[in-house]
């Protein structure tokens, strides 16, 4: 961060904000965290088990049940194999008293540039949706439009209902082109209600059993071919931790600077729980 025009009695005591993104694809309510204080480390590994179906038979009065079956264990792993870090650093020419503004938001964009990175790598994950949960390709994009946008949220339901998957928690992240499109169609202006009681970031109604929210985030490739993801919490998990932020003086430099690391991990555990669709706008 360079700050060679700091000069304290020309400048504003106000610090212009950057633009932000809303961050959605980490936030609790889209996506399970409950490993998360099982990490400290790079490299960490959690052991994630999931309990196969039990076999329900019937019972006949005065007869034996069957003996008791083993139970099947599918386990996977969650590997925190993801470093990303911030290093800045404020002359001491440049500490007068807009100093410590310039350190604080300094500290919240490096706050807000790592979270992004790990929004974004959550996003990526869609790669592994089952091919059965996908609607359009890369190759053959659904063309979306204000009459039809709706009609592919209850699609994607349709999708996630044959996969079993539970209907209260689901969740849509769609990029702000579509949410315009869904705010022209009536059923989706009916159906929703934003008030006093949205609390999740990005969150803009629902529709179709989804909460609908609204990302920049949203994958896409070559600028087109947006990867619409509809899902539940269940079907991805993600694990973080802030291993370490320090202050520290540089040794060729007359400033104080500040380094931080940032590790985490998430995984796809169950490809059903997702569905794609992949759009294009018309």
């Amino acid at each position: 961060m360079a700050l060679d025009n700091f000069i304290p009695k020309v400048w504003s005591a106000l610090i212009l904000q950057n633009l932000r993104k809303s961050l959605v694809y980490g936030q609790p309510g889209v996506i399970n965290r409950d490993y998360e204080g099982e990490i400290s480390q790079y490299g960490d590994t959690v052991h994630i088990h999931n309990i196969g179906p039990v076999t329900i038979g019937d019972y006949t009065k005065n007869t034996n049940i069957s003996d008791p079956e083993t139970l099947t264990d599918d386990r996977r792993s969650l590997v925190i194999d993801q470093a990303k870090y911030f290093n800045f650093q404020v002359d001491d020419i440049d500490q007068a008293q807009q100093r410590p503004k310039v350190m604080e938001e300094a500290m919240s964009e490096a706050a807000y540039g790592l979270t992004d990175a790990a929004d974004q790598y959550i996003a990526s994950l869609y790669t592994g949706v089952d091919p059965a949960n996908t609607i359009g390709s890369d190759e053959t994009p659904e063309v979306v439009d204000k009459d039809n946008v709706y009609d592919y949220l209850v699609d994607l339901a349709v999708l996630l209902d044959d996969s079993k998957i539970p209907r209260t928690g689901r969740w849509i992240i769609v990029p702000p082109w579509v949410h315009g499109l869904l705010q022209k169609n009536d059923l989706f202006t009916h159906a929703t209600a934003s008030g006093d009681d949205v609390i999740q970031n990005g969150v803009v109604g629902r529709a179709a059993g989804f909460t609908v929210l609204v990302s920049h985030n949203v994958p896409n490739t070559s600028g087109e071919k947006y990867k619409i993801i509809a899902g539940h919490p269940m079907a991805w998990t993600y694990a973080e931790q802030i291993n370490n932020v320090e202050a520290y003086r540089p040794e060729k430099r007359f400033a104080d600077a500040i380094k931080g690391l940032h590790l985490y991990g998430a995984k796809l555990v169950r490809p059903e729980g997702i569905a794609v669709l992949t759009a294009n706008k018309s």
